[in-house]
């Protein structure tokens, strides 16, 4: 699939945005490895051009000190791309091959313990959601408003979605959109969006694979709105100017209504959880990335559901895939294990290192 204009590239969503690199201390054009700041990667250039220098020869190289010099290798070693040699003056440049491996596992960590916050994030929300909404049923009180029936609801976004003055902010769950829901919301969209306001929505990974669904998100795109995608998101929520947001009262049975919400402190960590998600999200339009094990981030995250016990179907549903797509895409990571049972697949993740060290058995 083609990039989206606009969205950041695969290659920049990789190596980063910093365009300034050295070589032979001068400046030139190109990427920058993420967590690499502009003196790491001079030092690294020189390391890999001039094998025999000490740290002195680097900060002359420089024209910089040797406490800056030392400062940016111990950067660089926290990256895996510079080690010891035995003396203290002296380092050696690690292949940029194997370099780029050892950060992009590093990354793979990192990304690994921000999806754990985030589905921590989630539990947490929804508890919050459905104790808010339970201590002050039936009545409305001030900062909740219930909505008990689905037409009620669509109503409710209709006036918010008028009533926008600056941002609107959604999660889409459930994977690919009705099209009936999409034709639905066009209009509305279109007369948002050409008031200036600004639309950012985050849907499932699942959604790549429906052309409805990624036509409409080039539709937005072209009128200014940002889509991108999780393999799963906490909720459904909107989020109007920073100050209202709908959801569920049940976040695992839409069908039981919405509650609307004006409370600062809910509609802060509402934010706060959207930000976060966004951050992990990928443009809609960006070719689906892998990481240093082979996976993408849909594969990864059914590897932990199901490592987590949860059912095929469940599974499915958290990554808005079908079952049938649930199982066709274990049967082709127990291939890529060569592995002849769920039991089996259970103990190569674990000794792949494919879920960052967490064990179970994928039942």
């Amino acid at each position: 699939m083609d990039n989206i204009p606009g969205e950041l590239s695969p290659l920049d969503a990789v190596t980063g945005t910093g365009r300034s690199g050295i070589s032979e201390g001068r400046t030139v054009t190109g990427a920058r490895p993420v967590g690499l700041d502009a003196f790491g990667e001079a030092v690294y250039r020189t390391m890999l051009l001039h094998p025999d220098y000490d740290t002195r020869a680097i900060a002359d190289q420089l024209a910089s000190t040797e406490a800056e010099v030392r400062s940016a290798l111990d950067r660089l070693a926290d990256l895996a791309l510079t080690r010891p040699t035995g003396s203290a003056d002296r380092w050696r440049a690690v292949n940029p091959e194997q370099g780029l491996a050892a950060l992009l596992a590093l990354q793979e960590a990192e990304a690994a313990r921000r999806q754990q916050e985030i589905e921590r994030s989630r539990a947490a929300m929804a508890g919050l959601i459905a104790e808010y909404a339970s201590a002050h049923a039936p009545a409305n009180q001030p900062g909740i408003e219930l909505l008990g029936s689905l037409d009620q609801v669509r109503d409710r976004l209709t006036e918010l979605a008028t009533e926008a003055a600056a941002e609107v902010l959604s999660f889409a769950p459930g994977g690919p959109q009705p099209a009936q829901v999409m034709e639905a919301s066009r209009a509305l969209d279109q007369e948002s969006l050409e008031r200036g306001v600004r639309m950012r929505t985050v849907y499932q990974d699942s959604v790549r694979n429906d052309p409805a669904t990624v036509q409409y998100a080039r539709w937005l795109h072209g009128l200014g709105g940002s889509v991108r995608t999780v393999p799963t998101l906490p909720l459904r929520m909107i989020l109007v100017d920073n100050a209202t947001a709908i959801v569920p009262i049940d976040p695992e049975d839409p069908r039981k209504g919405a509650v609307l919400l004006h409370s600062p402190g809910v509609i802060a960590a509402l934010r706060a959880l959207f930000d976060q998600v966004w951050d992990q999200a990928r443009p809609l339009g960006e070719t689906v990335q892998r990481n240093p094990h082979g996976l993408t981030a849909q594969e990864r995250q059914l590897l932990r559901l199901l490592a987590e016990g949860l059912t095929d179907e469940r599974a499915g549903q958290r990554l808005g895939v079908s079952l049938r797509t649930v199982r066709r895409m274990m049967a082709d990571l127990m291939v890529r294990m060569d592995a002849r049972s769920r039991f089996q697949a259970g103990i190569q993740v674990a000794a792949l290192g494919w879920l960052g060290g967490a064990e179970g058995v994928l039942k």
